[in-house]
């Protein structure tokens, strides 16, 4: 792999809505500060997709989805200094970034002004594509790698490097903990980690869902409460009553309804993406003095935090390990919420 250019499986799509199959790509040289990781795990994140079904806009296909990378380090160029091969590593949704802007200065790489460099669907600094975790190996720099803890398997923490930071870190950011009431919409992918976190961090949760379906699953994951969104009279009960509600939904929501359930100068987060617009009266931000706000990952710190955080309380995804020719009956089933609560590749059968 150091000499030059190589080929490894993986499972890509060849073409928007096209049905993932089984191929090759091509991995980079391991340069000096790059480490070559030997992919055990790979999470199914909705945004895959989304991606995959040029739901965002136009992809680069072939693709290879997967940005929730859990594996171990098989070989490190010459100038790595963080990682030794057998060390426990992941990779989240970014795989570069420009290094210099105040954003990436201040650890917010994931707001790289220039753009950072997603880990599947772009382009590198070279121009290359880049293909992402549904795949046995992939080279990443040491900067954008992380350490997964011992206290974590590898099988569950691989969600962590997109369920688990992309909730954590609005968690952290708003202050969720003791004395603070956090609601959570949707119990999915997303949800469940933000139920889990926002729990361990000492926060009073709520679950806000369609349905009561899955109550018996929020509260053992750390609810306190768990109400449908389908039923008014829980807009009615409900009103004033959260610091923070974060949607991890990608469905569109009212927003004005859901504004009202916050307590003044509360919170309302979004960090799942409708693909379509949605709209909002402005008064009901205004009354109240609320936020509405959005979050996207974290930077490689905040990563590298969290999962320390997630080491220290026992907290992984709750997983349904799949073979790789199931990713294609892994898609609809998320589409259709028919996981719980996060598929992960055996990247053995890539």
């Amino acid at each position: 792999m150091t000499e030059q250019i190589t080929t490894v499986s993986a499972y890509a799509a060849p073409a928007a809505n096209a049905p993932l199959e089984r191929t090759t790509v091509p991995r980079r040289a391991v340069g000096e500060f790059d480490v070559l990781i030997d992919i055990k795990y790979a999470g199914i994140c909705h945004s895959d997709i989304h991606q995959a079904r040029d739901g965002w806009g136009e992809g680069i296909f072939p693709m290879v989805p997967g940005h929730e990378i859990a594996g171990v380090v098989a070989e490190v160029g010459p100038g790595v200094t963080k990682f030794a091969v057998g060390d426990r590593v992941g990779v989240g949704c970014m795989v570069d970034s420009c290094r210099e802007c105040d954003n990436c200065k201040a650890g917010l790489e994931q707001y790289c002004v220039r753009g950072n460099v997603p880990t599947y669907n772009g382009l590198d600094h070279s121009g290359e594509p880049t293909y992402g975790g549904y795949s046995t190996h992939i080279v990443v720099d040491e900067a954008f790698t992380v350490g997964i803890p011992e206290g974590i398997s590898l099988d569950v923490a691989a969600p962590l490097l997109c369920a688990g930071i992309t909730t954590y870190s609005p968690l952290k950011r708003f202050h969720a903990g003791p004395g603070k009431k956090v609601a959570v919409v949707g119990l999915g992918g997303l949800g469940h980690m933000a139920v889990k976190i926002a729990h361990a961090l000492g926060a009073e949760v709520t679950v806000l869902s369609q349905s009561l379906r899955k109550k018996d699953d929020g509260l053992r994951l750390g609810a306190e409460h768990y109400y449908a969104t389908s039923d008014d009279a829980t807009f009615e009960q409900l009103a004033g009553s959260f610091d923070m509600i974060l949607s991890t939904v990608s469905a569109p929501l009212p927003l004005d309804k859901y504004l009202g359930l916050l307590r003044s100068e509360g919170a309302f987060v979004n960090v799942g993406a409708p693909e379509e617009p949605v709209s909002l009266n402005l008064f009901s931000v205004i009354g109240g003095g609320k936020t509405l706000a959005g979050s996207m990952i974290g930077g490689i710190a905040e990563t590298q935090e969290m999962l320390d955080f997630c080491a220290e309380h026992g907290l992984g995804s709750e997983i349904e390990l799949i073979r790789a020719e199931q990713v294609n009956e892994a898609y609809e089933r998320v589409l259709a919420s028919d996981v719980r609560y996060r598929f992960v590749i055996d990247a053995a059968t890539i």
